[in-house]
């Protein structure tokens, strides 16, 4: 296939930035969209040219690290991460245009890269829980419901790569921040922090600038994990609980 891509190029954060053309040529349908981009950026440097830098890391699906706006929505056309889509996925001639997330809580560090340690900050707000040290205790050890141990599960599949954040028109992190506080809030090793983790990761989900829920579900949409926007009305309500209880 030959695409032609309208990739965002940016120096810096304080930085101006532009959609610049490149024409990519002889690309695999089986490549993946990150190999795309190598496959660009080989072409690049061979000019003499700056390579587009990007997120990556293992490219299985499973770290969350890469991530950017194909023709604009999160991840690109598939329900899948970045490293994950395929260029199967377009078509012959197609036009293609490849931008960073975009949210003033995601500053970008350079052309398609993001810094995304506000989530690493929401998380050390309380998103852990306290144990004793020492070895591991038998996994049996605590009895958990089924039915928590499969929800808690599935809220913690959540990579924590921002698409949610990406999607969302007022840049809420509300779908990974809820992931997080309804996890841990179905398991009895969640209980000690319970009520001061919610108060004090929206405490600090808000110090990040984050937006508020849409209630559009675009972060379920984009997510690559499919987590549920049902997380969001848990938080909502361990919120709720913890604040009338004076935690």
């Amino acid at each position: 296939m030959n695409l032609t891509l309208h990739v965002w190029r940016q120096q810096g954060p304080s930085a101006p930035g532009r959609l610049v053309t490149y024409q990519a040529k002889d690309v695999s349908p089986d490549q993946s969209f990150l190999e795309m981009l190598d496959g660009l950026n080989e072409e690049l440097i061979s000019r003499g040219e700056e390579p587009v830098a990007f997120d990556h890391d293992c490219r299985e699906g499973i770290c969350g690290s890469c991530g950017v706006v194909i023709n604009g929505v999160a991840h690109g056309p598939e329900q899948t991460t970045t490293c994950q889509l395929h260029m199967r996925s377009f078509k012959d001639g197609d036009e293609i245009v490849i931008e960073p997330w975009r949210a003033d809580p995601f500053p970008v560090i350079r052309d398609l890269m993001v810094d995304r340690s506000a989530f690493d900050r929401i998380i050390a707000a309380g998103g852990y829980v306290s144990i004793n040290t020492g070895s591991a205790p038998e996994a049996n050890g605590i009895p958990v419901r089924k039915e928590d141990a499969d929800m808690a599960f599935d809220s913690a599949t959540c990579i924590g790569c921002g698409a949610c954040v990406a999607a969302c028109k007022n840049a809420s992190a509300m779908l990974f921040t809820s992931a997080k506080v309804a996890q841990l809030a179905r398991l009895p090793q969640g209980q000690v922090e319970r009520k001061r983790r919610v108060l004090n990761m929206v405490e600090q989900m808000d110090k990040e600038g984050f937006g508020n829920c849409s209630n559009y579900q675009e972060c379920e949409a984009v997510c690559p994990k499919q987590i549920s926007t049902q997380n969001i009305a848990v938080m909502n309500r361990e919120y709720l609980r913890a604040s009338l209880s004076g935690a």
